[in-house]
């Protein structure tokens, strides 16, 4: 047989009258009798966690996932609750549940990894802004403003500011705000420079190249960062050709060799 609660009612219809389940599940060692009242008064309460959960709608949570966070924060209240203490049942729960809401919040609805003081300067901006937006009428309450009501820095409130518009993150593919022209915000993001992959390189050929010969030094220099050709280098410097082409190789076959040695020698 299921137990069986009172159907007597607090003012409000979801606060059951339990005094006297929550007295005798105290008193009863663990076994089946106790598990089942343990049960029924879970199920006496659901209706109030549902609307605890209806609290919490349209953040960016499924009522769904909302109440099963909500049914968990009352089963943690019913275990937890001391009758002895002479506090109703649902003063302790109601905090119990909300506490249990708001953690997931806190704990698993933000998408990219937040410090937990800068998530709880968040909730008191909000709060703050919620509260200015009835005497504040016609514009945005200030940073002053929201600094002086919620009684924080004006530094805690700008980073407040910030992570309430870092709930979610966007995706790259969206527009950015204003945008007409079908760009994203990955057009926005920049890409590897190619002569980054050179910089070690030309570090490591320095000290080579400035022990060649000046005129093998102003070869290379022509042809490597002034990009002329062999033959405008030969008539540059009055050498043929063939001269330049054989000094561009040896040059290069030496300083290669140097620095491979030096880097067997580090």
């Amino acid at each position: 047989m299921p137990t069986r609660l009172s159907t007597r009612h607090h003012p409000h219809d979801d606060a059951p009258d339990t005094a006297d389940a929550f007295g005798r599940l105290v008193t009863l060692p663990p076994g089946p009798e106790r598990d089942a009242l343990r049960d029924a008064l879970v199920e006496a309460w659901l209706p109030m966690a549902d609307r605890l959960a209806g609290r919490f709608r349209n953040r960016g949570e499924s009522h769904e996932d909302l109440r099963q966070v909500a049914a968990l924060g009352l089963v943690k209240a019913v275990d937890r609750y001391d009758p002895a203490r002479g506090h109703a049942f649902e003063s302790y729960a109601v905090p119990t549940i909300t506490g249990e809401i708001k953690r997931h919040f806190r704990d698993h609805m933000w998408t990219l990894h937040v410090p937990r003081r800068v998530q709880d300067l968040r909730n008191r901006v909000r709060l703050a802004c919620q509260d200015l937006s009835r005497t504040v009428s016609g514009r945005r309450p200030t940073v002053a403003e929201i600094a002086e009501h919620a009684h924080l820095s004006e530094e805690d409130v700008r980073a407040g500011l910030e992570a309430l518009e870092s709930f979610t993150a966007l995706s790259l593919d969206a527009e950015p705000p204003g945008s007409e022209e079908g760009h994203s915000l990955g057009d926005a993001l920049g890409s590897p420079d190619p002569a980054l992959d050179t910089v070690v390189d030309r570090e490591a050929v320095k000290p080579q190249l400035a022990a060649l010969p000046e005129r093998e030094r102003a070869i290379l220099y022509m042809r490597f960062f002034g990009d002329m050709t062999q033959s405008s280098i030969a008539e540059e410097l009055g050498i043929s050709q063939m001269h330049v082409s054989r000094l561009i190789s040896r040059c290069c076959g030496q300083v290669r060799e140097q620095v491979l040695r030096d880097a067997e020698r580090d």
